[in-house]
């Protein structure tokens, strides 16, 4: 275990978590300073909040398969925005307005909508498809979930990918929401473990007196459980592959972007929505 100051006054603790697929990655815990976080709130599907109830919070979202995942993709490959709409015609119309300067990407039931550039899936998005490019972004859950997040006063794109970058933003936050997608109005247990993964976190680095909701309680005591699991070599990927979204992903022959989702941290990267402009960019800060 090591030790380093981060920015925000906090010490940040990383152990080792080893995986059966041989790989290591890094699982962070923080110990914050002067840090009075008083709610953390997780909703398992957007339906189980309003825009109204998120007004003024700090929200994450979250659609590990696959949307959160590919929006950090595409800003880590040089993207430079990602416009999220709700439906495929808005897409349409706000590529067609952009011109040269726009990718189309997307899906629906899991596949690349028609006349699409990409799909959902998060290797189509390299700097070679996207570098300096607004991806005008649309997909079956994610970005539903990106709209009911809209009167935050932070909307964050969170996934396993960026793990530690949500976490560390989230730090000196005081009204937090972590926001599922789900899948066509269900729970997704791999969006309710990144939820609880971040509850967990930042319990660990001083936000143990904070008033949780009980969706937040069942979101870390499922994280709990898992990291029980890799304890007895189980690993991330096995366990988003045996999920719901795991198996849809899968269904449609795209195993390859649940083992990108899988790789914890692999981007120290943080998007973030912009209500004036509805795009998402990597933060100011970073």
């Amino acid at each position: 275990m090591r030790e380093f100051r981060t920015p925000h006054g906090c010490c940040r603790r990383i152990r080792d978590v080893s995986y059966s697929d041989g790989k290591i990655f890094q699982y962070s815990k923080r110990l914050h300073v002067g840090c009075d976080m008083s709610r953390i709130e997780v909703y398992l599907v957007p339906d189980l909040t309003t825009a109204d109830a998120l007004e003024g919070r700090t929200v994450a979202v979250i659609d590990v398969l696959r949307a959160t995942t590919t929006i950090v993709h595409a800003l880590a490959a040089g993207a430079e925005s990602v416009l999220t709409c709700a439906e495929t015609d808005d897409a349409r119309a706000a590529a067609a307005q952009l011109g040269d300067r726009a990718v189309l990407g997307g899906e629906r039931g899991g596949l690349r909508i028609p006349g699409f550039d990409l799909g959902n899936s998060p290797a189509e998005y390299t700097p070679q498809s996207v570098g300096d490019k607004t991806v005008v972004f649309t997909t079956t859950n994610g970005t539903r979930a990106l709209h009911r997040a809209r009167l935050g006063e932070r909307v964050l794109v969170a996934a396993f990918v960026n793990f530690s970058a949500v976490c560390s933003a989230l730090a000196d936050a005081e009204q937090i929401s972590l926001l599922c997608a789900g899948i066509r109005g269900e729970v997704t247990r791999e969006d309710v473990l990144l939820a609880g993964a971040i509850v967990d976190d930042l319990q660990q680095g001083g936000a143990a007196e904070s008033e949780l909701n009980d969706q937040a309680r069942l979101a870390t005591d499922a994280w709990r459980a898992v990291v029980d699991f890799f304890a007895q070599g189980g690993s991330l990927m096995q366990v988003l592959k045996s999920s719901q979204g795991g198996r849809s992903v899968l269904d449609i022959g795209h195993e390859a972007d649940i083992e990108l989702a899988a790789q914890l941290d692999r981007f120290d990267l943080l998007p973030e929505w912009h209500r004036d402009s509805g795009r998402i960019r990597v933060a100011s800060s970073q």
